[in-house]
């Protein structure tokens, strides 16, 4: 068993690595010209992608040109789930390749996005040759389609795991030093933008079991507020003194989307649920999204880390914090961890335009 070093974040080694880019611009009516319909268009954008993926040997690239959002999650089964706002994109990065086009018939996209999963064993090791081979891939692809509209380019790096895999039975982890996105880059030499965008912070997805649920004497009632209140406040308690002072609660049965206030803003829609942090302020802040008549199955917390938590050793010692607080928190929740599954996501982002 390694020395635990503070500067280390000890992950079971069944932890599940995850990586992706996501490229979008706007077409131009230049794009919609270029074919005799507008899935045409579409076609022959993908006809030349997947033709430069396979130089570059990117073997899983979906197109969305529907102005629905990707979201991407590890699955030991690869699927696609369309809703009306979503592309659910469920992969494993070790075995699943592919190839899709999602579009709607005669519909002119505001936005197409375009996103390229890593696939592989050591994604974290890969990952800057992975995004460089991804940047390489879209400098040809401007040159060849003539397309002059900015490429909004956007890296994503999860890990997710079981906060308690060791209760399970999985004693077995792996020292990560956790380090940011633009420094590991630079030691690869992979040189990214000086203007740029970047945000870390972790989620942990709460089942609001039915145990939860009579701890607050709600089972019945059409007025949850009390159950949402009990883990607002037992969160903040379990967070302070931990130096984390950028949280949220989101329980309106929406999936949350962390980003840096700097480029987006908070806004929601009938699924999705996006929450803006500026990493570099130092105020605390504590967003909650829920409704009192509204009983969701998952509640979703959310810590953001700051820019003093981005080291030179690495996001480690954030991540031991973040580790011993939502450990207390669901001490103070009385769960059931040797039964119940809950999913920790360490998320990196940063994002540029070329």
């Amino acid at each position: 068993m390694p020395s635990h070093q503070p500067n280390r974040v000890y992950l079971p080694t069944n932890a599940h690595s995850n990586q992706y880019l996501l490229a979008e611009f706007k077409p131009d009516e230049q794009f919609y010209q270029a074919g005799k319909s507008v899935e045409s268009c579409y076609q022959k954008l993908a006809d030349t992608l997947y033709s430069l993926a396979e130089q570059h040997q990117l073997f899983n690239v979906q197109i969305i040109a529907n102005d629905k959002l990707p979201v991407v999650r590890y699955h030991s089964e690869a699927h696609n789930l369309e809703t009306e706002k979503q592309i659910r994109i469920f992969y494993n990065p070790v075995y699943h390749e592919g190839q899709n086009l999602f579009c709607t018939p005669e519909y002119q996209a505001k936005k197409i996005r375009i996103v390229f999963l890593a696939t592989g064993n050591e994604l974290r090791s890969q990952a800057a040759h992975f995004h460089q081979s991804v940047v390489a891939l879209l400098t040809q692809l401007k040159n060849e389609t003539g397309l002059t509209t900015p490429i909004k380019i956007r890296d994503h790096q999860h890990l997710s795991y079981d906060l308690f895999a060791a209760v399970k039975g999985h004693k077995e982890s792996y020292g990560y030093k956790l380090r940011g996105l633009y420094p590991r880059y630079l030691a690869r030499n992979v040189s990214l933008p000086t203007q740029h965008s970047e945000i870390t912070y972790v989620t942990l997805t709460l089942p609001l079991s039915r145990q939860l649920k009579k701890q607050t004497q709600v089972e019945s009632s059409t007025d949850h507020s009390a159950l949402y209140q009990r883990l607002a406040e037992q969160f903040q308690t379990a967070c302070s003194g931990k130096g984390l002072q950028r949280l949220a609660m989101v329980a309106n049965g929406r999936t949350p989307l962390v980003r840096n206030s700097q480029v987006d803003q908070s806004e929601q829609n009938s699924e999705l649920q996006k929450i803006s942090f500026d990493p570099d302020k130092s105020e605390a802040q504590f967003i909650q999204h829920w409704q009192a008549d509204n009983l969701v199955e998952s509640a979703h917390f959310i810590l953001v880390a700051s820019k003093q938590d981005n080291t030179e050793m690495g996001y480690g010692r954030f991540m031991n914090h973040v580790e011993e607080a939502l450990r207390s928190f669901c001490k103070q929740l009385q769960l059931d961890t040797a039964k119940q599954q809950l999913t920790v996501r360490f998320y990196q982002h940063i994002s540029y335009l070329q």
